[in-house]
C-alpha cells in the first residue's frame, strides 16, 4: 500500500484540528460511528501484541455523576495548589466536558496481562499504559474524521475511579474520555487561545 501526497495532507489536516475539546453539543452519536471508532481503536499497535486496553462504556447517569463529583472534588483540591492570579486564571479554564458529552469512555489498562507472554515489556512495564495511550490517540484521530471532538479528563483520582467502576485487581485507570459533536471548531490548543500555556514545538535533538 502506498499512499499519496494528498493522503499525507489529509492526515496533517486531521492532526492540525485534532485539539481536546471541552465544549460539546448533546446532538447524540449514530451507533454505526461509534462501532467505528472502537473498530479504529482496535487498530492501535501494542507491545507485545497485548491490547491490555479496557474501554467502559458509560450511560449509567449514576455513575456519570459519580465521576463529576470526583473531578468537583479534585479540581477543587488542584485549584488550592495556585496562588492570586494564577488561581483566579485557573478557576475561569474549562477543563472537562462531563456535563454534555453524549459519549463517555473509562479506559483502564491491564498490569500485567497474559496476552503477549511479557514479550517487549519486562525492562519497561510502563509500555503496557504507553499502549493504551496509543489506543486512544488512535481513537482521537477517526473521533475527528467523523467530525466529532474529544476531550480527555486528567483531573482524577485514579484509585477512586477503579473502586467506582469496580474493576479487577490487575485494572489500572488510564483516562476519562468525553466525545461528542464540538460547539465551535479550532485549529489551537484551548490552553493557549485562554493564555494558561502557549503552544510550541519541540525541535529534535541530534547527537
Amino acid at each position: 500500500m502506498k499512499f499519496t501526497p494528498e493522503d499525507t495532507e489529509t492526515l496533517r489536516r486531521i492532526l492540525r484540528w485534532r485539539r481536546d475539546v471541552r465544549h460539546f453539543r448533546t446532538d447524540p452519536i449514530d451507533e454505526a460511528i461509534i462501532v467505528r471508532l472502537q473498530d479504529a481503536m482496535d487498530l492501535a499497535p501494542s507491545v507485545g501484541n497485548a491490547r491490555p486496553w479496557r474501554v467502559v462504556r458509560v450511560d449509567d447517569t449514576a455513575l456519570r455523576a459519580a465521576v463529576r463529583a470526583n473531578f468537583t472534588r479534585c479540581n477543587a483540591e488542584a485549584a488550592a495548589t495556585y496562588d492570586g492570579q494564577k488561581h483566579d486564571d485557573y478557576l475561569r479554564l474549562k477543563l472537562a466536558g462531563l456535563d454534555r458529552a453524549p459519549l463517555q469512555l473509562a479506559v483502564f489498562t491491564v498490569s500485567d496481562p497474559d496476552e503477549g507472554h511479557a514479550l517487549g515489556r519486562r525492562s519497561i512495564p510502563d509500555t503496557l499504559r504507553a499502549s493504551t495511550d496509543m489506543a486512544i490517540h488512535s481513537l482521537w484521530l477517526a473521533a475527528r474524521t467523523e467530525n466529532l471532538g474529544l476531550g480527555m479528563v486528567s483531573i482524577l483520582d485514579p484509585a477512586s475511579m477503579e473502586t467506582l467502576f469496580d474493576c479487577p485487581p490487575d485494572w489500572r485507570f488510564s483516562a476519562y474520555l468525553c466525545i461528542g459533536y464540538p460547539e465551535f471548531d479550532d485549529d489551537m490548543p484551548l490552553l493557549h487561545r485562554a493564555g494558561w500555556q502557549k503552544n510550541h514545538a519541540h525541535p529534535w535533538e541530534q547527537r
